[in-house]
């Protein structure tokens, strides 16, 4: 890893459970990394998740949909739980997000796709 994403995992491993894919989404998760999900869903819950909020897939683990839709509910941009995120790009993961917001880069999306912001 390049320096700036050195730190930028340093910072956000421990305190949002980053997973350094590139295209950092936490100001609109309510805080909480989207890919700590075992099925790194983007856009809210599969439909497994247990009445408990626990996850079908690691039943030991809180939802981490469940997690943002309650931690959202607390932040002043609350209603961007609900903003559409495009995939993720794989070429971007161990990459710095503050790098690619910074160029750009974060908002490329594969041809044929396309969210209205």
């Amino acid at each position: 890893m390049k320096p700036v994403a050195l730190l930028e995992a340093a910072v956000k491993k421990p305190i949002f459970g980053c997973h350094m894919c590139g295209q950092c989404v936490l100001h609109s998760t309510g805080l909480t990394c989207p890919m700590e999900c075992p099925k790194t869903l983007r856009n809210g819950p599969c439909g497994g998740v247990r009445p408990d909020g626990r996850c079908e897939v690691k039943p030991e683990m809180r939802c981490v949909w469940v997690k943002a839709v309650e931690r959202s509910r607390r932040l002043p941009w609350a209603e961007e739980i609900h903003d559409v995120r495009p995939p993720v790009d794989n070429r971007l993961e161990g990459t710095s997000s503050w790098v690619n917001l910074a160029t750009g880069r974060d908002k490329q999306t594969p041809k044929g796709w396309h969210v209205a912001a």
